[in-house]
């Protein structure tokens, strides 16, 4: 073990129903260190990260040391006592309970004669809001916020911890460049206080702009420790992935065809007067800061936000879009953004929810289901999506973040729409599987389909994009050509 570093982990490994997942790693992070952990879905990291949050025993043989001393949490209250936080992929909040309660949930700040002490509970929350530059009220529900905004609930109660070691586990996923940023800053300022951070992410960018150091982990073994500066991104993804990837966003141009979806001045929840066209054949990218009204106007499209006034037509006849189920029968698929929550069912199977939005193509007679074309439909689109599941009836709360994604979107696509809206799709996703999905939103153009691509990952939708659409507060506040669009141009049109 390292005897200057803050954490160190010898030889962890870890097995499940006799699969060995962690097969003997290390990993050493040393005070104001940021440590960058990468490696594909199931790779193991998320496992590591448990273990060391007292989620997970290891198997016997490994050891751990916390600031040189011997350490093993038996749950997840004695890690964080003992100086460790972590910030899960997936968030882990109650929301009906508000942003206070949530922030210092089973810790609750209490007055002199033992009683809750809620003005300095709102106080304390207010102040790690405002350190993330969130205008967040304490009092507000955390069901009702926005995803972006509940990923910032859940750093800023990290950081109520004042851990020794914080571990983030893909805290980017749901904010835009903006949040990005000012997270980036409270990040750096955490490594000057000589706090200890494990940084997982697969946006490659930000393990090289902000990390010191990287570790990478492929199929449970550690396969490379060292500088981040040492590296190239093209040597990062080989040590991921096995192999190169020479083109990490394959734009295929198509000849676009006729006008898919139209809308015409539609208002909603969230939005306003928007009007656009998406085409056969083509990518509209959406870009905008978090809460600009790209999620509010993807579930309008579908029909699970109630449209005010306007007009919309799918291959141009007129549609009015009450609900989602009418507008899966207009042939449109939505993925959303958060999948936890509204994209699939946690304790059911593969099976069932990839299948449940295409039970009438595997109806033998009217109403009647066939379990065999049921599971062969299944097993195919599996195979296509390289979905990784000890079965088709694992529960998906068993999967990796990254094959979730690959589930919810399978399920999408297999009532064969017409217009598929993508909102975050890459959302927890790594190099190789990112990949995939833009190999399949090639192949989605090709046969046709129009594809709305929400996204705050801005080099996917410069990569991916036909056109970009950008929006401020509710509205589109301007369009950008493949030719036209950059960063700075979408962070222009974003602010304005």
């Amino acid at each position: 073990m390292t005897s200057t570093a803050l954490l160190d982990l010898s030889g962890i490994s870890k097995t499940f129903n006799g699969v060995k997942v962690l097969d003997d790693v290390d990993l050493a992070v040393a005070p104001g260190q940021i440590m960058a952990l990468v490696g594909e879905n199931g790779a193991g990291k998320s496992t590591l990260m448990r273990i060391v949050s007292g989620i997970y025993e290891a198997d016997p043989g490994g050891g751990m040391r916390l600031a040189g001393q011997p350490f093993l949490p038996r749950s997840p209250r004695q890690a964080m006592e003992a100086g460790v936080a972590i910030i899960h992929q997936e968030l882990n909040l109650l929301p009906g309970l508000t942003v206070a309660e949530n922030m210092f949930l089973g810790r609750e700040p209490v007055t002199a004669l033992g009683f809750l002490d809620r003005g300095e509970q709102t106080r304390r929350t207010r102040a790690l809001m405002a350190r993330l530059k969130q205008p967040v009220d304490p009092a507000a529900e955390v069901g009702r916020l926005r995803v972006g905004q509940q990923q910032m609930v859940e750093i800023a109660r990290a950081l109520s911890l004042d851990a020794q070691v914080i571990i983030m586990d893909e805290p980017t996923d749901a904010l835009a460049e903006t949040e990005t940023a000012v997270l980036f800053d409270v990040i750096r300022d955490l490594a000057r206080q000589g706090k200890g951070i494990i940084y997982i992410s697969h946006r490659l960018g930000e393990v090289f702009s902000l990390c010191h150091a990287v570790t990478i982990l492929r199929d449970g073994r550690k396969v490379f420790a060292g500088r981040t500066a040492d590296l190239t991104e093209a040597a990062l993804i080989r040590h991921m992935v096995g192999r190169e990837i020479t083109d990490q966003y394959p734009h295929l141009a198509c000849p676009q065809g006729p006008v898919r979806l139209k809308l015409a001045k539609l208002t909603a929840d969230g939005i306003s007067d928007i009007s656009f066209e998406a085409r056969a054949g083509e990518v509209v990218g959406f870009a905008g800061l978090m809460g600009a009204g790209r999620t509010e106007l993807a579930k309008a499209i579908y029909g699970d936000n109630r449209c005010l006034s306007g007009a919309v037509e799918i291959d141009g006849r007129p549609v009015t879009i009450r609900h989602p189920g009418a507008g899966m029968r207009a042939g449109i698929a939505y993925v959303p953004e958060d999948r936890k929550a509204e994209g699939l069912i946690q304790a059911h199977g593969v099976r069932p929810n990839m299948a449940l939005g295409a039970l009438r193509r595997f109806a033998s007679l009217p109403g009647f289901v066939s379990p065999r074309q049921e599971r062969a439909g299944v097993a195919r689109y599996m195979a296509a999506f390289a979905v990784r599941a000890a079965d088709p009836e694992a529960p998906v709360a068993a999967l990796s973040g990254g094959n979730q994604q690959k589930v919810s979107l399978a399920k999408a696509l297999m009532a064969e729409p017409s217009i598929v809206i993508l909102d975050e799709p890459t959302r927890g996703v790594d190099v190789g599987a990112r990949r995939e999905i833009y190999t399949l939103i090639n192949d989605l153009k090709a046969k046709g389909l129009a594809i709305l691509l929400m996204s705050s990952d801005m080099p996917e939708l410069l990569g991916m994009s036909d056109r970009i659409l950008v929006m401020a507060r509710g509205r589109i506040s301007g369009e950008l050509s493949r030719q036209e669009a950059s960063q700075d141009a979408i962070m222009t049109l974003a602010v304005a």
